[in-house]
């Protein structure tokens, strides 16, 4: 059973960076998408943009979002990665996702006026999804020791209890 867990990390890695960067890049593109949109469009022009947001929110978007936050979850219990920067990193993640809310809300209220045909400010939700990105990416990368701050003892290790498949040790 661990030889098939530890066969299973780069498959399972490899399913949370390819969700990721198809969940990142809808979440930068879907409000450029909308504030491409120009005056001189009729309306069933912007209909059509903001139907293909809507569709790549739900279809492809959230779906990508929902296979990283589970991808990502099983590598940190299969890796047993209870380090700081990893605490850091998710923190970052739970801003990813109220972003990720924060434009589906866009896009729905968008959808609710379809006489209405002023697009958003497409750079305040950019701006709301490609920070917690970059420090994302910055955490990943760089793996900072975080010392300067203290975690307490019970969330740098396990807790005791049994999951239920035996995890490989490192």
């Amino acid at each position: 059973m661990i030889d098939w867990l530890i066969a299973t990390i780069p498959i399972i890695k490899s399913v949370h960076i390819a969700g990721l960067i198809i969940w990142c890049g809808g979440l930068l593109a879907m409000p450029m998408m909308l504030g491409r949109h120009r005056p001189a469009d009729t309306a069933d022009d912007y209909r059509q943009i903001r139907h293909a947001t809507h569709m790549t929110y739900t279809i492809c978007v959230t779906p990508a979002a929902v296979i990283t936050v589970i991808a990502g979850t099983w590598l940190i219990f299969l890796r047993e990665a209870f380090v700081p920067w990893l605490f850091a990193k998710l923190a970052f993640v739970a801003l990813l996702v109220v972003a990720h809310a924060w434009i589906g809300h866009i896009l729905a209220q968008i959808a609710e006026e379809p006489e209405h045909h002023q697009p958003p400010k497409a750079i305040y939700p950019v701006i709301a999804a490609l920070v917690p990105m970059l420090v994302i990416l910055t955490l990943v990368l760089a793996k900072p020791a975080l010392d300067g701050i203290t975690f307490p003892d019970w969330l740098l290790e396990p807790r005791g209890a049994q999951l239920p498949f035996d995890v490989p040790s490192r």
